[in-house]
């Protein structure tokens, strides 16, 4: 009715061990893989992107915002044209997409 002692005792634990951790490192690289690291890619993306944004850009706002960039105010704004004489001040990482590059501002020397 119960079990005995000496089967009970009869299984080794430490081959046992190693063929139940590998399902479960095998999940782990197949999560990287599948979900973190689109994600860096896509992050790493959007702030190359974001950094180079210039003037004369046509962009969107993550707010469905499309304007064009009349200045780059500093590192994190930027300056919006919606419509004739609407200009709006932007957080330059709500910018979700570059329609259409500008030319690019001649230098004076």
């Amino acid at each position: 009715m119960f079990i005995s002692p000496a089967y009970a005792q009869g299984t080794s634990g430490g081959g046992d061990f190693l063929v139940q951790l590998v399902p479960i490192l095998l999940m782990f690289v197949i999560f990287y893989l599948l979900l973190l690291r689109p994600q860096q890619q896509r992050v790493k993306a959007h702030k190359e992107m974001v950094a180079n944004i210039r003037r004369g850009d046509t962009v969107v706002t993550s707010g469905g915002i499309i304007g064009k960039v009349t200045k780059v105010r500093d590192d994190n704004e930027i300056e919006v044209e919606i419509a004739d004489n609407t200009r709006v001040r932007v957080i330059k990482g709500t910018v979700s997409e570059v329609r259409a590059k500008g030319e690019p501002v001649k230098e004076s020397a």
